[in-house]
């Protein structure tokens, strides 16, 4: 169930939304919609990317490739 609630935006973004909502409905009366649309796909993208940066990775490497990587970063850091 959709709940009201308030918020305040700068002009500018408001009158983005308004561009968008005409873009997409074709009346302004559709920013709660385009809003709404917005903010899922902004906290989608988020969770997407923490889910990546938290996940176990997993990569398989002898001791010797992982020096012999260790030293071609390091060169290339010094240079």
């Amino acid at each position: 169930m959709p709940k009201r609630t308030s918020v305040l935006l700068e002009e500018s973004v408001y009158k983005k939304l308004v561009e968008e909502s005409l873009k997409r409905y074709g009346t302004v009366k559709a920013i709660s919609k385009v809003l709404n649309e917005l903010l899922k796909d902004t906290l989608k993208g988020k969770k997407e990317i923490m889910r990546l940066i938290y996940s176990e990775k997993v990569a398989r490497t002898t001791a010797k490739e992982f020096e012999e990587f260790r030293r071609k970063l390091s060169r290339r850091l010094e240079a």
